[in-house]
C-alpha cells in the first residue's frame, strides 16, 4: 500500500506520525541521501550517521514541507542532509583555510580515463579532500552552488571559496592520475 502513495501523500502520513510512511520514507530515499552524503564525509560510517540524522531530522520537520511537484521530497530531504553536513564543516572552519597548498603541474586526465574509474572509487577520492576543499568541490561541482552562496554557507569568502575550489580539483587529478598509473 505504501509503496503506491506519490511524494504527497507519503509526506502527509509521515507528517501524522505513521511509521509504515516513515519505513517507506526511509526505503526510497535512503540510497540516494547516502550517496549525497558520502560527498560530504570522510568514511562511509560518517557519511551512514549523517544520513539517518538527516532522515530523523526531515521527519521530526515535516510538518514544514511543502510539497511543489514531483522531486520536491527528494530536494527537501538532500537541502536537510547538505545542511547538517555544512554545519560538521563549520564546526571546523578553520581546516578551509589552513590545508596544505598543491602544486598545479599535474596533467589533466581526459574525460575516457575518468570514466574508466568506478564510481565508489573516484567518491573515495573526493572524501579524501581535506574537508574543507571537499565542501567547496561538492556545492560548486556538484550541488551547483556559486562562490557567494559558498563563501555564506560555510563563513568563508568567495575568493577563499574559489582558491579552494582550484585546490581540490588539483588534488583530484593527483589521485586520479596516480590511479590510473599515470606519475609525473
Amino acid at each position: 500500500m505504501y509503496k503506491e502513495l506519490n511524494e504527497s501523500e507519503l509526506a502527509s502520513k509521515c507528517r501524522v506520525g505513521d511509521s509504515l510512511a516513515a519505513d517507506e520514507l526511509y526505503r526510497r530515499y535512503a540510497a540516494r541521501l547516502l550517496t549525497l552524503c558520502r560527498r560530504y564525509s570522510s568514511s562511509l560510517e560518517d557519511a551512514e550517521d549523517l544520513m539517518q540524522e538527516a532522515v530523523l531530522k526531515a521527519l521530526d520537520k515535516m510538518p514544514s514541507f511543502s510539497y511543489r511537484g514531483d522531486g520536491s521530497l527528494y530536494a527537501w530531504l538532500s537541502r536537510i542532509a547538505i545542511n547538517m553536513a555544512l554545519n560538521n564543516v563549520r564546526k571546523a572552519r578553520n581546516q578551509i583555510l589552513a590545508s596544505e597548498p598543491v602544486p598545479d603541474n599535474i596533467p589533466e586526465p581526459t574525460a575516457e580515463e575518468v570514466a574508466g574509474i568506478p564510481q565508489e572509487r573516484l567518491l573515495d577520492m573526493i572524501a579524501s579532500l581535506p574537508e574543507g576543499r571537499r565542501s567547496v568541490f561538492n556545492l560548486y561541482c556538484l550541488d551547483g552552488y556559486s562562490h557567494n552562496e559558498i563563501g555564506k554557507m560555510l563563513g568563508i569568502s568567495p575568493k577563499a571559496s574559489a582558491s579552494e575550489l582550484a585546490k581540490a580539483r588539483i588534488q583530484l587529478k593527483k589521485a586520479i592520475n596516480d590511479e590510473l598509473g599515470k606519475h609525473n
